[in-house]
């Protein structure tokens, strides 16, 4: 982990300036529940944590965008210029801050300049806590910030959904950059998909920590099954509509759902579809759960989410089920269950602090033995979404 004062030594030496930049932070996401929901125009429930991103930024005297990452000091300075922005492969992770400026600008937000950014990310690698989406909203305020341009936040969270869906080619729903960029401190985000309504939850989490797990097996969101996923569920929508007034599968009550699911006729389709209508029906329920403060309740959902989408969704994989499964074994564990898009990545947990050390020390052990990897604890708390943070950080 680099303090700030290292970012900004590191700054001054790669980009030779004297010139102090101004510092921006960005959360990574967990999603507590609700998961695969967004794309098909349900409710999901994630939170920012203190995880994330961190960009230092000044404004050059020409054209050029000069992007470093200190996650992958090998790379160098990637450079381009305002006028081209177009998607290069060979530009790796640096296409995610290229396709925002290049949005923003197309949105009528003119520059006259490019800029030095240098990022630094304490989100693992592939661990499907959304990396990108917090690189993509660390630009955005960078953006905000550097050029004194007011942008409503929700636009900005769209442009990133635009660059995740259009310049980097993954079918993303707009959860993850809606948690990074309206996080709040110790609150979670029930969000309607489709409407954009949202809700604050406070989570009382009292003598309870929520620890991440990181499997360590990395996941690619692009070349991995999701997008297979999603055209699965177009097809069983599509049979549905058939005999239903419908516009997405979170239309569905689990009753209409279970009157109507013959019209799907296949099989598979048939698995996913129910995934996501008993999936969207959790995490309503999971809201009152919250508000009722009854967090034993809220578990067992989580719980009955994993099972979901590890039989129904096919998305786990053996090294998610192997951490989940070990983590229901414990004492002092509310609930668990994966988080993020699957096939590798994270798991999530609600652990009573007094058991968190002796919780991850049987967790490692189990998951050592059965699959010979060694498993990462981080314990997070709910963050506010990106912003600049210039003013608070100490000289």
């Amino acid at each position: 982990m680099k303090s700030i004062i290292q970012l900004q030594q590191l700054f001054s030496s790669i980009f030779n300036t004297t010139q102090q930049p101004r510092i921006f932070f960005s959360p990574g996401r967990i999603n507590l529940i609700g998961e695969h929901t967004d794309y098909n125009g349900g409710h999901v429930f994630p939170a920012a944590i203190n995880m994330g991103t961190y960009a230092l930024a000044a404004k050059r005297s020409d054209n050029k965008l000069n992007m470093y990452s200190a996650n992958f000091p090998d790379e160098g300075i990637i450079d381009c210029d305002l006028a081209n922005l177009a998607y290069h492969e060979h530009h790796r992770w640096a296409n995610f801050p290229k396709g925002m400026f290049h949005y923003l600008m197309n949105a009528g937000y003119e520059i006259r300049t490019g800029a030095d950014i240098l990022f630094y990310g304490d989100i693992p690698n592939s661990a499907g806590l959304s990396s990108s989406a917090s690189l993509e909203l660390a630009t955005g305020t960078v953006f905000e910030g550097l050029y004194n341009k007011k942008i409503d936040r929700l636009e900005m969270v769209k442009i990133g959904q635009k660059v995740e869906n259009e310049y980097i080619g993954v079918n993303s729903g707009i959860m993850d950059q809606f948690a990074v960029g309206m996080g709040k401190k110790n609150h979670a985000i029930l969000l309607n998909c489709d409407t954009m309504q949202y809700y604050y939850a406070p989570l009382p989490l009292d003598g309870y920590n929520f620890i991440i797990i990181h499997t360590n097996k990395a996941r690619t969101l692009a070349g991995s099954k999701y997008n297979e996923r999603r055209l699965q569920c177009e097809n069983a929508l599509q049979d549905l509509q058939s005999n239903l007034n419908i516009d997405s599968l979170a239309d569905l009550t689990t009753d209409t759902y279970e009157a109507n699911k013959h019209l799907i006729r296949d099989p598979i389709y048939r698995k996913r579809a129910k995934h996501v209508v008993y999936e969207n029906a959790r995490t309503l329920q999971a809201l009152e759960k919250l508000k009722q403060h009854d967090l034993k309740a809220f578990g067992q959902l989580m719980k009955e989410s994993h099972i979901s989408l590890r039989d129904d969704y096919e998305v786990t994989g053996k090294e998610l089920d192997t951490i989940v499964e070990a983590a229901w074994e414990q004492s002092g564990v509310i609930g668990a269950r994966m988080t993020g898009a699957g096939f590798g990545g994270c798991a999530i947990a609600i652990v009573k602090t007094s058991q968190k050390e002796q919780f991850q020390q049987q967790v490692q052990q189990i998951y050592q033995e059965r699959t010979e990897l060694d498993a990462t604890f981080y314990t997070v708390t709910m963050h506010d979404g990106a912003k600049e943070i210039t003013k608070g950080v100490k000289a």
